[in-house]
């Protein structure tokens, strides 16, 4: 088929299905969506609750266990150990699928029947308060972090040590704090996108870099103040006069960092390299990818959004590991084959499916561990799992059910317990108004505090162990939160003086720092006349800066001959 235009049934804008895309369609059976492409991103976001924890009895155990589910969510929700044990049978919940009604309505009371895992958190010691993660030891509210050692408050953090509120570390971060993006870094604070830096404070856009301070677009430099080269002497001298263990003074030197960041620093149209015909940003050794962010290792797929080693799919959001042949699917990993599926491990064959692990040739299915030819849970033959499944997407086609990725009025959890809340916040209304699910016992208590703001002493060095008694008020959201004995000892250690946000919020402002998961079409801002332009460069790109931001935003072009 050619390229068509079509109308999303979600926010009536036009958008483009392209020759290529009809060819994936056909090629795994299922009919073009109905939803544009950032709809159908929007739809995968409201199931995926990430950060949002509670405590709650196993229903199977009783032990106090932390889950994503709030305790009023009217499902069974088992702890990890029992979820992954040998006590219950996920088939003994199997039924026959009726044809008389439609599929979304009985999937989703076969969800209210089937035992949920608290959490995804594997093969990790002291580590608790972790979703999505594993392998992990002392790790305290990180969330899609793996292989890290005493980490907390984080976010995506890979391969890392000794680091507290950090965002986007693939590999071999170490004394980190409050940083995003940064690759094989040691003992840096408060930067965005630096490479084999240390001792780096305020810093955006730096590689090879160590003891530089509020710079940007540095390579290979050492004693760089206020972008400024210095002595050894002259650098370690300004820095011991900044008194850093000052909350005032931090205060300021964070506005300061916006200035640098806004109006200062050069900003390469989007974060990218080694890769063939290919769009999107934080793609890395990707071929033949399009529209797609945070990526590594791609080939052949579209609209993806956070994924490794992945080839031959569309519509996928934090999936990876040996997958292919997929299509919209959230938080699944070694799938092969398998379309509309939610947090989904080690899998092939597999079609509309939630919290199934070790699987294969499934359909419909909940909670199903190391399962073949199941249908709602119910076991089959070969020939008849086959027939039935036909039988049963047929009659999804005349219900306009098949091809669409599971409604967020069938999520387990509210829209504001889940990532849509941060990428395409909505009203408490507007969620309601949509028949979708809002949370309004979120965790979190307000006026419990026992210090004001105003009476923390400013420097790290003032503050006791008696304040770990404390509960302190978030100066942005209101909520109660306190401070633990290792996160004090890493203020300590680091010269860091107390936060006076809590982890949410601390979260929220690194997560403005990064640019968003969208593209706009400009032109280089670059008029310098050593670049091999006269006057304005013409370069226009897809960029991740929208068009009223404030940053110079450069071609790759003028980007390197700035910076390099």
């Amino acid at each position: 088929m050619k390229s068509e235009i079509r109308n999303c049934k979600n926010c009536q804008k036009d958008f483009t299905i392209e020759e290529e895309d009809f060819n994936f369609y056909e090629r795994i059976k299922v009919p073009a969506p109905s939803w544009c492409p950032e709809c159908r991103q929007f739809r995968r976001y409201a199931w995926r609750n990430e950060r949002t924890l509670y405590r709650r009895n196993c229903d199977l155990c009783q032990k106090s266990t932390v889950t994503i589910y709030s305790p009023n969510k009217p499902y069974k929700v088992y702890c990890n150990e029992c979820w992954w044990g040998d006590d219950w049978d996920s088939s003994s919940y199997g039924r026959d699928f009726d044809f008389s009604r439609p599929f979304f309505e009985q999937f989703s009371e076969l969800q209210h029947d089937v035992p949920r895992m608290a959490l995804l958190n594997k093969r990790s010691v002291n580590s608790e308060y972790t979703n999505h993660s594993g392998d992990n030891k002392n790790v305290y509210l990180s969330f899609s972090s793996f292989f890290n050692e005493n980490v907390m408050y984080s976010t995506m953090v890979f391969f890392s040590r000794d680091c507290m509120d950090c965002s986007y570390i693939p590999d071999k971060g170490e004394r980190l704090y409050e940083t995003i993006t940064l690759r094989t870094s040691y003992q840096c604070q408060y930067s965005v996108f630096l490479k084999d830096c240390s001792n780096c404070l305020y810093c955006y856009d730096c590689h090879g870099c160590n003891n530089c301070f509020m710079s940007s677009n540095l390579r290979n430099k050492s004693y760089v103040f206020r972008n400024k080269q210095y002595s050894r002497e002259e650098y370690l001298e300004k820095i011991k006069n900044l008194e850093l263990s000052s909350f005032i003074v931090r205060e300021g030197l964070n506005k300061e960092f916006k200035d640098l960041l806004e109006n200062e620093s050069i900003h390469r149209y989007v974060r990218s390299a080694r890769n063939v015909n290919s769009s999107g940003s934080f793609i890395y050794d990707c071929k033949n990818v399009k529209n797609s962010f945070d990526v590594n290792k791609g080939e052949n797929s579209k609209d993806i959004y956070v994924a490794m080693d992945i080839k031959d799919s569309m519509d996928l959001y934090h999936v990876g590991l040996q997958t292919e042949l997929c299509y919209e699917l959230q938080g699944c990993t070694r799938v092969s084959n398998c379309q509309f599926c939610h947090l989904c491990y080690d899998n092939m064959n597999v079609m509309y499916s939630d919290t199934c692990q070790n699987s294969q040739n499934l359909f419909s299915c909940v909670s199903v561990k190391k399962g073949e030819y199941m249908i709602f849970n119910k076991k089959y033959s070969k020939e008849e799992y086959e027939k039935l499944k036909v039988k049963i997407i047929e009659h999804m086609k005349r219900t306009g059910e098949f091809g669409e990725f599971f409604s967020p009025q069938i999520s387990p959890v509210g829209y504001n317990e889940t990532q849509g809340n941060l990428y395409m916040p909505l009203s408490r209304e507007d969620v309601l108004s949509r028949d979708w699910r809002w949370e309004d016992s979120l965790q979190g208590t307000i006026g419990k505090e026992t210090i004001k703001s105003a009476e923390i002493p400013d420097k790290i060095e003032d503050i006791s162990d008696l304040y770990l008694k404390e509960v302190f008020a978030c100066v942005d959201c209101s909520k109660n939160f306190n401070i633990t004995q290792n996160e004090l000892f890493f203020y300590k250690k680091e010269e860091i003086p107390l936060p006076r946000k809590c982890p949410n919020c601390r979260y929220k402002r690194r997560f403005d720092l990064r640019p968003p998961r969208k593209l706009w079409h400009r032109a280089c801002m670059c008029s310098s006349g050593e670049h091999g332009h006269d006057q304005k460069c013409q370069v226009e790109f897809e960029t991740t800066y929208a068009p009223e931001r404030k940053e110079k935003v450069y071609c790759e072009s003028c980007y390197n001959k700035e910076v390099y």
